[in-house]
């Protein structure tokens, strides 16, 4: 990296930010109560409440959001008349899945062939580590010339809405001019990405009865309708014979006209196995950027082990539908709603329940924060050119705050590119990338000051 004293500076930083990503990723924050203690959520607001504060951050606060999480909030005051910038990431994770397939402990920091693994490594405890070394960074070398604000969300993970529903109920607390989304990743280590837009997301669990019981599958089978059957009856239409998301009334040919996705580094990114090809079809930026993708997350029906010869009264499943920029994430779920009740056979019942609802996003990229950022990346990166790419996943709090901030400009960086496999066991982070971003991040911030 180019020699300056806000790099040099967050390079004598980072082994202070390996200590304490080590001690936030030890927390185990997933916003799923029924699974994992609720105090480990909260350490982990605390532990951002406490390096705010530190920071010199007034009117720090723990947010009791209305779906039963925190959000952390603070405020730097920069100096008189300065533009103001929110910075946002989350501390809430993914669960770890099985553990016992993960190299190292899911919630130990373990440095091994040059990176940092652990759960939220990434995604998005990282994110939380990136902002304050870019603080850091600029307070050793003349201040933080904007007025900043922090927001470190407690459950984007689950996509239940609670700081979205705080904003709304507050809606000066995040006002900005600019807004920073420390929670996407660059295209690939070393290439400096913003991503320009998101799908969003609609979770239903489906629920499919076709008897009081359980029969034997001897004396019943062949005329007893069965509900496991019956559901995946409903699961496989969902998509078309190449593998396309197939929902009734859904479009699902959109193409993607920024960077591309080449399809045999996607091969090695997604770890998909030799022989096995991939599903849908257009280039892979438009099917994993610009088109709705189907996902069964989960089936409930008995496991091979164990299993008797019945017939299954019951069976329950839990799909996803990710949902590209210019389609209503609410009319994309009356939608699929309406195609599982129409494709459910032989009359069986289909209870359909929603529990999660995102809407897609699609940012400005002409706008000045926008080149600002492209200059600071040229800094931290030498020798490369900013890119613009899309993301398939959700993150909920864009669209509200776009809506209620209609002309802050909305950038996101991060530290979620391929090689962190955020969501998977064995997530980790680059350190170079924590290193270059949080660079990136501080000259964004002074560059956007004197624009």
């Amino acid at each position: 990296m180019s020699s300056n004293p806000v790099a040099e500076t967050v390079a004598s930083l980072m082994p202070r930010a390996k200590a304490e990503l080590a001690e936030l990723v030890a927390f185990r924050s997933v916003a799923d109560f029924d699974q994992f203690p609720k105090s480990e959520s909260e350490g982990a607001a605390r532990w951002v409440a406490d390096a705010l504060t530190a920071e010199g951050f007034q009117d720090v606060a723990l947010l009791d959001t209305p779906d039963g999480t925190q959000s952390v909030y603070g405020y730097l005051p920069g100096p008189e008349g300065a533009k103001t910038v929110l910075l946002y990431a989350h501390y809430d994770v993914q669960p770890p899945l099985d553990e016992s397939a993960w190299a190292t402990p899911p919630f130990t920091l373990t440095e091994r062939d040059g990176r940092w693994y652990g759960r939220g490594a990434a995604d998005c405890k990282g994110g939380v580590i990136m902002h304050l070394l870019a603080l850091r960074a600029l307070k050793a070398d003349g201040g933080v010339p904007v007025n900043v604000k922090v927001i470190a969300e407690g459950s984007e993970e689950q996509g239940t809405g609670g700081l979205e529903r705080y904003a709304e109920q507050h809606p000066e607390l995040l006002a900005a001019d600019t807004i920073v989304i420390g929670d996407a990743g660059n295209f690939r280590v070393g290439l400096p990405t913003v991503t320009t837009t998101l799908r969003g997301m609609t979770m239903l669990r489906v629920q499919i009865d076709t008897l009081r019981g359980n029969l034997h599958s001897g004396q019943f089978g062949g005329a007893a309708p069965d509900a496991l059957a019956a559901l995946i009856r409903v699961l496989d239409s969902l998509r078309a014979e190449d593998g396309s998301t197939t929902v009734d009334g859904l479009a699902a040919d959109a193409s993607w006209d920024g960077l591309q996705y080449d399809e045999e580094e996607f091969r090695a990114d997604a770890k998909v196995l030799d022989g096995v090809e991939l599903i849908g079809s257009g280039t892979v930026a438009d099917r994993i950027w610009a088109r709705p993708a189907v996902t069964v997350l989960g089936i409930d029906c008995p496991p091979v082990v164990g299993a008797t010869p019945s017939v299954q009264a019951g069976a329950r499943a839990l799909i996803s539908l990710r949902v590209p920029p210019g389609v209503d994430a609410a009319e994309a779920t009356k939608l699929l709603q309406a195609h599982i009740e129409a494709h459910t056979p032989w009359g069986a019942r289909v209870t359909v329940e929603q529990v999660g609802q995102g809407q897609p996003f699609r940012a400005d990229a002409t706008s000045p924060a926008y080149r600002a950022m492209a200059e600071a990346m040229a800094v931290a990166y030498p020798g490369q050119e900013m890119q613009y790419a899309g993301q398939g996943g959700s993150i909920p709090l864009c669209n509200t705050l776009a809506s209620l901030y209609p002309q802050a400009e909305i950038l996101l960086i991060g530290l979620s590119e391929p090689e962190a496999q955020i969501h998977a066991v064995n997530e980790s982070v680059s350190p170079e990338e924590l290193e270059r971003l949080s660079v990136a991040e501080a000259l964004f911030l002074r560059n956007y000051a004197a624009g």
